[in-house]
């Protein structure tokens, strides 16, 4: 008995062992997490691809290229070329770019710098290529993405074809349940931002010799940053914003997942956000300091210590969820993802912004459906139910500030239905508007009837809906 447990011991651990086979499993875990790894040949140049450029401006490809720019839109660059523009423009200079792409002398413009706020606080730097350049990153992605793909662990989620969030977060619970109960959350400082060139390029090189590609990779890396009319250069960093810039990410990173597969430790990692699960404290400890001498010294990235943490895992976010401490662990929303849900439909119903509630539903219902399909995949239906209730509330008082005056609140209670003693009380109350909000004669008038008659969608109609079918 003993030695068959040791067996299936050693059968979870991954071995790090990629490095002997050539066939890998680009598909993810298939019909459930799987724990062992994906196998690679070592090799230092494989995939001879000189002519990879040819391949790049094929007809095929830049047309699928042109579909899928198309298909994401976006803003326009430094030159203000917009989606719509993209093809008449190719009509007449295509042949012109593409000559230059094969000559080996295209030179990309630079991008223009975006900041958005994080949802905890700061900002994120983002880097927006022209719609031409946004054209060609896509299709080198489409070709090099056939040539990387298969050098990747199965345990790499971030951005890569038939991965997907949900399957991170599903692999990360199943460590749990296994007894893993520590997380070693790994947060790299300004990863995007502080990426090394030549660390980078040395990587790409192993397995594209196509020059003309390798040195267009690094002029889009070089193009620099157009600040208030001013080009930056950028000597390190890869900007998001472009389609090239994950895959170079997973590129930059795939060391350190091979490493960690070569230790045998439990880990998921989705584009910079990198999660190891361990037994105990002592291990993550010992963990963490290993991994960061790791990523600082070979990787030349640095450890945030401040955002990272060895800690319980339903203590900490994973994209976006978190976990619960039961022997069979259940997915459920981190608390701050709750929280930045109640500050945008705060922000969506700000009496500041001059709009008829009817509007305001209408981009409350558009919020809705894309939030609740992505979290779905929590476990946890008394969360969409209490935050349904929140928001009927938080609009019950919306409406009761728009109505401002004693006389017209009472004149619009006794219209939905409310006894006018009942009226009375309300529009001659010094409650505050929330308080009242919650009220039940203002829980009567503005009832589940009434706002299904409005069109609001329900979190929890929405998740039941989901959920029943996947």
């Amino acid at each position: 008995m003993g030695s068959s447990r040791g067996k299936q011991r050693q059968q979870k651990i991954p071995k790090g062992n990629y490095l002997q086979e050539e066939a890998v499993n680009t598909q993810g875990t298939g019909g459930g997490p799987s724990l062992s790894p994906a196998r690679t040949k070592e090799t230092t140049r494989e995939e001879s691809c000189n002519n990879l450029m040819e391949r790049v401006v094929a007809r095929d490809n830049m047309l699928y290229a042109l579909y899928r720019v198309e298909a994401n839109k976006g803003a326009a660059g430094i030159d203000g070329m917009t989606i719509e523009s993209l093809r008449p423009f190719l009509k007449d200079q295509w042949p012109v770019i593409r000559e230059q792409l094969l000559k080996g002398t295209y030179q990309p413009k630079p991008v223009r710098r975006v900041e958005i706020p994080k949802p905890d606080g700061g900002t994120r730097l983002l880097g927006i290529p022209t719609v031409i350049d946004r054209l060609i990153q896509q299709a080198l992605l489409q070709k090099m993405n056939d040539i990387f793909e298969p050098t990747f662990v199965p345990f790499s989620f971030g951005f890569r074809p038939h991965k997907r969030a949900h399957s991170a977060v599903e692999l990360a619970r199943e460590y749990i349940k296994e007894g893993y109960r520590w997380v070693v959350d790994m947060d790299l400082e300004k990863f995007f931002d502080k990426v090394n060139h030549d660390i980078l390029m040395s990587k790409v090189a192993r397995r594209i010799q196509d020059k003309r590609v390798l040195l267009l990779i690094r002029r889009y890396l070089q193009a620099g940053v157009m600040v208030n009319g001013c080009c930056i250069a950028t000597g390190e960093g890869t900007p998001q914003g472009g389609p090239l810039s994950p895959l170079l990410a997973n590129i930059m990173l795939n060391e350190l997942d091979l490493e960690l597969c070569r230790r045998g430790h439990r880990f998921v990692r989705y584009a910079d956000d990198c999660n190891i699960y361990v037994k105990s404290r002592r291990a993550g400890e010992r963990v963490m300091a290993s991994v960061k001498k790791f990523v600082e010294e070979r990787l030349k990235l640095k450890v945030n210590m401040q955002k990272s943490a060895v800690d319980r895992p339903w203590k900490r976010k994973f994209l976006g969820f978190s976990f619960t401490w039961d022997k069979e662990p259940k997915i459920r929303i981190a608390p701050k993802t709750k929280k930045r849900f109640m500050d945008k439909i705060r922000e969506l119903t700000n009496r500041s912004k001059s709009q008829s509630m009817n509007k305001r539903i209408k981009a409350i219902n558009t919020y809705i459906v894309g939030w609740i399909g992505y979290y779905r995949l929590a476990d946890t239906r008394s969360v969409f139910q209490s935050l349904d209730e929140w928001l009927r509330r938080r609009l019950r008082m919306c409406y009761l500030k728009q109505w401002k005056k004693p006389k017209t609140k009472r004149k619009k209670l006794v219209a939905l239905g409310i006894p006018p003693e009942w009226a009375m009380l309300i529009s001659g109350s010094r409650k505050g508007y929330w308080r009242l909000s919650n009220t039940p004669q203002v829980n009567k008038a503005l009832g589940l009837a009434f706002w299904q008659e409005q069109g609001l969608k329900s979190l929890v109609e929405r998740y039941n809906e989901l959920r029943s079918t996947t």
